[in-house]
């Protein structure tokens, strides 16, 4: 039975998974969540980069009574050791400590591969778990720029993979009760998205080249992006700020409310892109804008805007990252947490609904990674369910892109005309040269 069962999982076919994108899940409690399917149902996962992030994510794998983490995979051995250690309370097998995650691969027992990994691992990552015949969990962005985007379509396409991005908020209850409503259309047509995120980031300095820690295996930390000398303000988190690894704030945060908005306004691809912004706040190696205004308009007469401020921490809405909705009739305030308001078009409160979600006080996760888990059950239902999978990477790569065109146009300083039907730039050799990137030779991801 047991093999069986494995070989069902591998053969999941990802081309009989619907997209959905509007449905809401069924209504979820503590009791029922620490039930779902019993301890003989393992999947079995790998974690690849678990700093931080990757080591919430992680524990939160571990905590699902339907899924085991065997092997963790960092290029960081401080950080190995702490993940397998905090796992190790949570279930009752100790995870491999397996460095390079290629190896975790071979394994015929794996199921899934996690990629928690810096930004510009993503994609190269996810197209190497497809072809091992892996399942992938994909932390957003999906994808360091947006060929890479493109290849995780097609390779999970190819390999009938099932390839789910971590927009979590997609799959709380609340959130996706508000997006319903709005559909039905509580407030009549939205026409107008509004989001944000803010926060007091201190400044990175100037970093100095120095050698390499013992505990960092810095070529593999590299892996597809041409090599550069290590320095000491780079790892673990401030290479987000470079472009050669990482994708800036609007990547970074940006893409969890773009992603609600683009849902809320039936929206794929837009017709207009512009940016704004650059690096304000302090002079050092931080090369991404930290101030940065995104415009999307599309050809339903709708738009997005994303505002970015990464060292000013003043709230909007009272809330520090948020997704305003503008309608004929009205508004919808979706706030940071898994609850919504509506007002009418004079500003007055008419609905308000609250997180209610029951939290399990014995369950040692944060409420946040509670409600994540709703996300991660859908994609195990995916695997072994054939169950719609929701933010899969179709969605997760349309997401993921109106950031980068955002970028994109920052960094060409103009704004880019778009093919609606496919998301590409157009008339604009100069802006297409950061369509894909270079990468180190031998390191090239392919499908």
């Amino acid at each position: 039975m047991y093999k069986s069962r494995r070989s069902f999982i591998r053969k999941t076919s990802a081309s009989a998974i619907a997209l959905s994108f509007g449905g809401v899940l069924p209504s979820f409690s503590a009791k029922s969540y620490s039930k779902i399917i019993g301890a003989n149902e393992k999947i079995l996962v790998a974690g690849m980069g678990v700093n931080s992030r990757g080591l919430a994510v992680a524990k939160n794998f571990a905590s699902q009574t339907n899924c085991e983490v065997l092997h963790i995979c960092d290029v960081d051995t401080r950080a190995s050791r702490i993940c397998i250690d905090e796992v190790s309370k949570i279930q009752k097998q100790t995870p491999k400590n397996t460095p390079d995650f290629r190896k975790a691969l071979e394994d015929k027992d794996l199921d899934v591969l996690i990629v928690t990994a810096p930004d510009h691992w993503h994609a190269p990552a996810g197209l190497l778990a497809c072809a091992a015949g892996k399942h992938v969990y994909l932390e957003k962005p999906c994808s360091h720029n947006p060929k890479e985007g493109e290849m995780l379509v097609q390779s999970a396409k190819k390999y009938d993979r099932i390839m789910q991005m971590g927009n979590q908020r997609r799959s709380w209850p609340n959130v996706a009760r508000a997006i319903k409503e709005l559909h039905e259309g509580v407030i009549g047509r939205p026409y107008y998205a509004k989001t944000w995120y803010t926060n007091n980031r201190a400044s990175i300095g100037n970093g100095k080249k120095v050698t390499v820690p013992s505990w960092l295996n810095f070529d593999l930390w590299q892996g597809p992006a041409p090599r550069l000398p290590y320095q000491d303000n780079l790892i673990h988190y401030n290479w987000h700020w470079f472009w050669h690894w990482g994708t800036g704030e609007a990547l970074n945060n940006g893409t969890h409310m773009v992603d609600l908005a683009r849902w809320g306004l039936g929206v794929d691809f837009p017709t207009k892109v512009n940016s704004s912004g650059g690096r304000y706040r302090y002079t050092d190696d931080w090369e991404t804008p930290d101030t940065q205004l995104i415009s999307l308009e599309f050809a339903n007469k709708s738009l997005i805007t994303w505002e970015g401020r990464s060292c000013n921490g003043k709230f909007d809405e009272d809330q520090s990252v948020g997704l305003v909705f503008y309608a004929e009739n009205g508004s919808m305030l979706i706030e940071s947490g898994n609850s919504y308001k509506i007002f009418d078009l004079k500003n007055k409160l008419i609905k308000e609904v609250k997180n209610n979600f029951e939290i399990d006080p014995r369950n040692l996760q944060n409420p946040s990674q509670q409600l994540d888990a709703l996300h991660i059950q859908n994609f195990f239902d995916g695997i072994t369910k054939g169950t719609p999978v929701i933010s899969d990477i179709d969605g997760g790569y349309k997401s993921t892109l109106l950031m980068q065109l955002g970028n994109i146009a920052q960094r060409t300083g103009r704004t880019l005309n778009i093919d609606s039907s496919n998301g590409r730039i157009l008339n604009d050799q100069d802006a297409m040269k950061y369509w894909s990137r270079s990468y180190e030779p031998g390191w090239e991801p392919k499908v």
